[in-house]
């Protein structure tokens, strides 16, 4: 029968409903993760033994299909043998029918450990329930956040460079996950567009006209244009003056200086989207909030954290200090409210940032996807947050940090001009550099639809080879590496799709027809594979306990692995193997549609065929 959720991937907390025969059923969408099924039946076993509930430690094993671990730590707490212990559990489960059906054998190893082998039936019938299922046995979650996502963060008016890389795709792929299992996102591009370059940059605009200086920015020659403001701004006085002249209208909201500084933010912005749309991720204009969005609250921050006796004066700035922060000298740290001069800092927006996602937004969880440099800036200010009383208790805000890029050299990537390297250019050479691969390897495609793919290899690799690497560490930019049809690749995950779509075209099937089959797995090749279709769940659920897309990522490669070793192992359209050709079949189905979908989570498109 359908097994039916008992607890959200994330919790630890089991919850239990009435049993239907031998099968646990509850609200909530279809359960496909094996291992959690069966530690959700065995929790009730152990809770007998020990008086309360316990997790059952159910983890994979190489000796068998699972093994579960819980005997060893409860043998410390009740002053018993631990094998004594499993094989009580074992008896009370098996008295109950707890296992039935979903077993095929048990054994009590070592100290205590209970290997635990499922029955064939078990998992064909999950497969079948997982392939019926759109959703692929990724329920909604059943408490829906508000989850503030801080990501990506260029400049107006300056070019987006390799360096914006991480923090945009990793924090794309955050939203794709958070939305597809139920919250809400609020998707927020801090964008720096004010303060005091901002005198420079519109008086240079004033110089070259406002049509030239439109037409430069429109084809994100951003990096020109700052350039050559910032030259004039060192070399000439009367510039300087008349900069910092423009500085104090704009911060006055004098109307024709706003109007010429909205010119250089709607340019910028056009820039950015253009590159987005390129890169593949959901930012648009409308998830931009630039640091001018909190200009009328800076005040009302430093007032509120007056009200709250938090603010003293130290070297004429007002400043806080939140405890545990010092300087070298191990001095405590102050976090600038105020300067001397009465100019806000950097730390006043970011204090107005959380105050806004918290009272107005209705955030349960902020991420901000920022570099590691910025992490003891961050902890100050939400440490400052919570010492004013602005964020409950119940709101999660958590720093993703993240490495850096680097070159062949070790690094930071630059370019051979030594300056670093364009978003945009690093964008057009994946896509010449993909859709040479498309040609090597497939020269009898149609021009367009070669292009097309080429756009998805060269994209999709930029992206995996930085998503499949651990997000806090740096990792090495190598083209050849990341655009390789063999191991850890996103061309080799998009070309196992496609293998997979061949074959159905070879057999002249429809997929969605063989979905309702219950594979038999008569093979170990086959059973590798149902185990690993039947991890998609957790391997979401520890992906975002983390916040780590390569965890995904691994999960997708050992998935394509299996696959290639279930296809050289196990015939799918042989002739002599029709027993086996729809069951097989509906395996390949199913595995095409967790690659799909996993690298759509990470935002990386699949095509069809290669």
């Amino acid at each position: 029968m359908r097994l039916e959720r008992i607890v959200t991937p994330s919790t630890n907390v089991h919850e239990f409903a009435e049993a239907t025969g031998n099968m646990a059923v509850t609200i909530g969408g279809p359960m496909a993760d094996p291992l959690q099924i069966v530690a959700d039946l065995l929790a009730d076993a152990f809770e007998q033994v020990a008086g309360r509930r316990v997790d059952p430690v159910v983890r994979p094993s190489d000796r068998a299909d699972a093994q579960a671990n819980a005997a060893l730590a409860l043998s410390k707490e009740l002053g018993r043998p631990p094998r004594e212990l499993a094989q009580e559990a074992l008896n009370l489960a098996a008295k109950a029918g707890l296992l039935e059906g979903v077993l095929s054998a048990t054994e009590i190893a070592g100290p205590g450990f209970i290997n635990l082998t499922f029955a064939n039936s078990f998992l064909g019938g999950l497969l079948a329930d997982m392939a019926d299922d759109d959703r692929l046995g990724i329920a909604l979650t059943s408490s829906p956040e508000t989850v503030v996502i801080d990501y990506s963060a260029p400049n107006v008016a300056k070019e987006m460079h390799v360096g914006h890389l991480r923090s945009t795709i990793i924090g794309d792929a955050l939203v794709r996950l958070h939305e597809f299992l139920g919250h809400k996102v609020v998707r927020e591009n801090h964008i720096g567009d004010w303060g005091r370059p901002f005198g420079m940059l519109i008086e240079h605009l004033l110089d070259v006209g406002e049509t030239q200086a439109a037409q430069e920015l429109s084809v994100g020659d951003l990096d020109a244009f700052y350039k050559q403001a910032n030259a004039k701004f060192k070399a000439d006085p009367e510039f300087q003056d008349r900069a910092r002249a423009r500085v104090v209208l704009l911060q006055s909201g004098e109307p024709e200086t706003l109007r010429l500084w909205q010119i250089l933010v709607g340019e910028s912005a056009r820039y950015f989207n253009e590159v987005y749309r390129r890169l593949g991720v959901k930012l648009t204009s409308d998830d931009n909030v630039g640091e001018s969005a909190y200009n009328d609250l800076l005040q009302p921050v430093v007032d509120r954290l007056v009200a709250a006796n938090l603010v003293v004066e130290s070297d004429g700035a007002e400043v806080v200090f939140a405890p545990g922060y010092t300087n070298r000298d191990n001095e405590p740290l102050p976090l600038i409210i105020r300067n001397s001069v009465g100019g806000f800092n950097y730390a006043t927006f970011d204090l107005a940032t959380v105050i806004d996602r918290v009272e107005n937004k209705g955030a349960t969880t902020i991420l901000y996807v920022v570099g590691a440099p910025q992490a003891q800036h961050l902890a100050m200010c939400w440490d400052v947050c919570r010492m004013a009383g602005w964020v409950p208790d119940n709101v999660k805000i958590v720093h993703v940090p993240f490495g850096n890029v680097l070159g062949d050299d070790r690094k930071m990537l630059r370019s051979r001009s030594g300056d670093s390297v364009k978003l945009s250019d690093l964008l057009d050479e994946s896509v010449v550099r993909g859709r040479a691969t498309v040609r090597e390897k497939s020269a009898e495609l149609p021009d367009e639809e070669a292009d097309e793919i080429g756009r998805m290899i060269g994209i999709g690799a930029v992206k995996y080879a930085d998503l499949s690497n651990d997000r806090i560490r740096d990792y090495v930019f190598v083209w050849d590496r990341m655009l390789a049809f063999d191991g850890n690749t996103g061309p080799y995950l998009q070309y196992a799709h496609a293998r997979i779509r061949s074959i159905f075209r070879r057999a002249g099937v429809e997929p969605e027809s063989i979905r309702a089959i219950v594979p038999t797995l008569d093979e170990p090749q086959e059973r590798a594979l149902a185990l690993r279709l039947l991890g998609f769940e957790l391997a979401i659920a520890s992906t975002l306990e983390t916040y780590s897309p390569h965890k995904l990522c691994t999960y997708l490669f050992d998935l394509a692995s299996d696959f290639t070793s279930f296809y050289e192992a196990c015939p799918v359209l042989k002739g002599g193997y029709e027993a086996t050709r729809d069951s097989r079949l509906a395996m390949c189905d199913l595995t095409a549609r967790v690659l799909a979908r996993g690298l759509g989570l990470l935002g990386i498109d699949v095509p069809d065929r290669m």
